[in-house]
């Protein structure tokens, strides 16, 4: 996106905020690949789409530094839950205090584990989830979240363009290109759903599990 786009944008959106300013800030000094972190525009349409569809149970698979799982909680009715999976254990010492120290800290499960197998534990019928984990796996982790997504739920798939490798033929042979490019070819086609994808950053595809 142009840069003077996207300011002009950003000026006329909704502020991130004080705290999710310094998160993402603290993100990017001391994570490698800070930019996964979802950022000022996608948080807020993350934010308000929570506030559209009104979710009582959000699903997250990667919660990376904790910036999506608190503008999803923030979007978030009185009784609301995010339930947010990270595989990585060693991120645990950075985003844990962050979520514990956010506004919305009581809104938001903090789990350490593989949501692959965890989440269906949980015994919790989702209304919406969030998918930003592994590449390589998103069909696998599409299939568990749709198992566990009431009729009518939303799944938010992120990075469905990725970086536009999914359309250049130099990353033919990359794994985590071919398992976004597999997902995207299926969800394109599965009869269960509804989608639309939109060029939000690195892509944002919106699925509805039909009724």
């Amino acid at each position: 996106m142009d840069s003077e786009i996207e300011k002009y944008i950003l000026d006329h959106s909704d502020p991130e905020g004080d705290y999710l300013y310094r998160l993402y800030r603290a993100t990017n000094i001391h994570l490698l690949h800070g930019r996964m972190a979802s950022g000022h525009l996608q948080g807020r349409v993350l934010k308000m789409l929570v506030r559209m569809i009104r979710p009582k149970n959000i699903l997250e698979i990667g919660t990376f530094s904790g910036y999506s799982a608190i503008c999803l909680a923030e979007g978030l009715e009185e009784g609301g839950m995010v339930y947010t999976f990270e595989i990585n254990d060693e991120q645990e010492d950075f985003t844990r205090p962050w979520i514990e120290q956010s506004a919305v800290a009581d809104k938001i499960r903090f789990i350490i584990g593989d949501a692959m197998t965890e989440a269906p534990k949980l015994g919790v019928e989702f209304d919406m989830a969030f998918v930003d984990g592994d590449k390589r796996t998103y069909m696998e982790s599409y299939e568990m979240v749709l198992s566990l997504l009431r009729p009518g739920g939303f799944i938010l798939a992120d990075n469905t363009l990725w970086d536009g490798h999914v359309v250049d033929h130099a990353y033919d042979k990359d794994k985590q290109t071919h398992g976004i490019e597999a997902f995207n070819d299926f969800v394109a086609h599965d009869p269960r759903v509804e989608r639309v994808m939109l060029p939000l950053r690195d892509g944002l595809t919106l699925i509805y599990k039909k009724p």
